[in-house]
């Protein structure tokens, strides 16, 4: 998940090498292991590039040189409000990277001056890209001193297969580079890119006019915010079903690239035009907001009278622990102002993260920020000034909402087709709706026969794998 220490056990590594494709290899072909019918591949593909770590990096720098080089330029205009505000949502998520690539790789316990000194020019991001790809390039010249075994459940049609597989030193190295620039991205896009975003869209809406070097800006931002949304559903998938080897589709992509694009772009736009109208008011949405999201998973917390994870990081202290836990918890918040995270909280588990897919809490979500759009753009739309009186305001307040409800479509189509993990549900979309518009209640999964018989399903893999293992 986003949470874990530097080291890379066997469930945080078995999500990162989901990436490497085997799914090539004839299984009738494959001899099974020995006496416990698992299908054994012993280096079955090279070892893929880490293109997640050169793609966060390369983000990182577009925005970070783009928002500097805006922010001389509203030095010359004496814009010091639109400065200081790009200078904070580029200099914050650059600290909190640094700090966050450090805490995965433990520098602070090892004789890195270099590397740390780095990390204090804020480079960090280059020199474990340039890491990464050193191994990448060194991997297979020479034999590796050890390897470890990884076993997986591959599904196709429903049905799962065991599989084991060798994980080299090399992997095992980029997999941890993966795991840290995975964080990495999901910082940078909702602790800096989206913040950013707003400003600049708000900043050019005020000022009437569109710098060149303020929409590259903008651009890039948009790019990072719908990666980081990527990264948040595909480590929910990963998280949920670590079972099981994910393998997503180009289907599948396109339809979280367009659900997120156009939440993110819609939600982004109600609350910038809101603000146009309603300057101070924006700041009590954004709080109100901010702080629901980030006191309803202690809300829980305290409710379950439970303890909080003692497994996070096993050399901090309880106020450490406490500090970790209330980061975490600020970056949830701060995803679901702007979009569903595809992760619930939960403070008492070493990983922070629920593994149980809750239908009814999706539902909540997008019916609730479909109503706060709506009421957004509706007071906009009332208050709004002469800026937009050469702007056919209802087809935009229009547009809006067709785009957010295309988003929620696009959601739908994912996880009603595309989701790679769909054949294990108890239920999916098609069902709910069903019982929705024919006024019927979903059965109870204790008593309903169907679900017993997908229960006893997954289970009878899951105990194929307890075997194997």
């Amino acid at each position: 998940g986003f949470t874990g220490s530097g080291h890379v056990p066997e469930s945080v590594l078995s999500v990162e090498e989901r990436e490497r494709d085997i799914s090539h290899i004839d299984l009738a072909e494959c001899p099974p292991g020995p006496g416990n019918g698992v299908t054994l591949v012993v280096s079955p593909s090279r070892l893929q590039p880490p293109l997640s770590v050169v793609l966060a990096t390369v983000l990182y720098c577009a925005e970070f040189v783009t928002a500097a080089v805006l922010c001389r330029m509203y030095r010359k205009s004496d814009d010091a409000i639109w400065m200081s505000l790009t200078i904070t949502f580029m200099l914050l998520p650059a600290v909190l990277i640094q700090l966050t690539l450090i805490f995965v790789h433990r520098d602070l316990g090892r004789d890195r001056p270099l590397v740390l000194f780095l990390h204090l020019l804020l480079l960090g991001p280059f020199i474990r890209c340039f890491e990464a790809l050193l191994v990448y390039f060194k991997a297979g010249k020479k034999e590796e001193p050890y390897v470890t075994i990884s076993r997986k459940i591959r599904l196709k049609k429903g049905k799962g297969t065991p599989m084991e597989w060798e994980i080299g030193q090399s992997e095992r190295i980029l997999a941890t580079h993966r795991n840290a620039f995975k964080r990495t991205a999901v910082i940078q896009a909702f602790l800096g890119s989206t913040p950013q975003l707003t400003l600049q869209l708000y900043a050019t809406i005020q000022e009437k006019y569109m710098l060149p070097t303020r929409l590259i800006l903008m651009s890039i931002t948009l790019i990072s915010i719908i990666y980081g949304a990527l990264v948040c559903s595909v480590l929910a998938i990963q998280i949920r079903y670590d079972d099981y080897k994910v393998r997503l589709r180009p289907a599948a992509y396109l339809c979280m690239i367009l659900w997120r694009g156009l939440e993110i772009a819609t939600r982004v736009a109600a609350l910038v035009l809101f603000s146009t109208a309603l300057k101070y008011w924006v700041i009590l949405v954004g709080m109100a907001n901010l702080l629901f999201f980030f006191f309803l998973p202690w809300a829980k917390f305290w409710a379950r009278k439970g303890s909080l994870a003692q497994d996070v990081e096993k050399n901090f202290s309880k106020l450490g622990t406490k500090v970790v836990v209330s980061m975490f918890t600020l970056l949830y918040a701060c995803i679901n102002m702007f979009c569903w995270s595809a992760v619930q909280l939960d403070l008492t588990h070493w990983e922070l993260i629920e593994r149980k897919q809750h239908w009814g809490r999706l539902a909540m979500y997008y019916c609730g920020r479909f109503v706060e759009n709506l009421l957004l753009i509706m007071l906009w739309y009332f208050y709004k000034s002469d800026f937009y009186e050469y702007v056919c305001t209802p087809l935009l307040a229009v547009q809006l909402l067709i785009c957010y409800s295309l988003a929620v479509l696009f959601m739908l189509l994912f996880y009603q087709f595309c989701h790679p993990c769909r054949s294990l549900f108890k239920y999916n979309v098609h069902d709910c709706l069903h019982c929705v518009c024919c006024h019927k209640r979903l059965p109870n999964p204790q008593n309903s026969d169907l679900n017993r018989q997908l229960d006893e399903r997954e289970t009878a893999i899951l105990e194929d794998t307890m075997d194997a293992a």
